[in-house]
This record gives structure tokens, C-alpha cells and sequence, in this order.
């Protein structure tokens, strides 16, 4: 699984910790879950290409 570099600030990043913790899950895995709503949100249906990559990439989330 390939690593990615983010940055954002360190009160977002206590949020996002917290939720997590809240939730028993990683952070990695929080920010994945919030990632594949995002493309489900934002992928329309009416373009199968946006679609199949939308698909592909949540595939490469895990």
C-alpha cells in the first residue's frame, strides 16, 4: 500500500484523531471512509469513465 504525505493543521488534525479514537478505528482508516464518500458524493453517474475511475481509486483506498 503506497504512503502519502498530507499536511494540515494541528487542531484538524486533533479532530480527526479524536473521531477516530471515538470510533476504534485508525486515523488512516478514518481518513480513507471520508475519502471514498467523497468520490461516491462527487462521481456522477451519468459519466461511466468518472465512474470507473472513481471505482479504481477507491480500490487503491482499501
Amino acid at each position: 500500500m503506497a504512503r502519502v504525505l498530507i499536511s494540515m493543521k494541528d487542531d484538524f488534525l486533533k479532530r480527526i484523531d479524536e473521531v477516530a479514537e471515538t470510533e476504534q478505528r485508525s486515523r488512516s482508516e478514518l481518513i480513507r471512509e471520508a475519502l471514498r464518500q467523497y468520490i461516491r458524493k462527487n462521481t456522477s453517474t451519468q459519466n461511466p469513465r468518472l465512474e470507473q475511475e472513481a471505482r479504481a481509486l477507491e480500490d487503491l483506498l482499501g
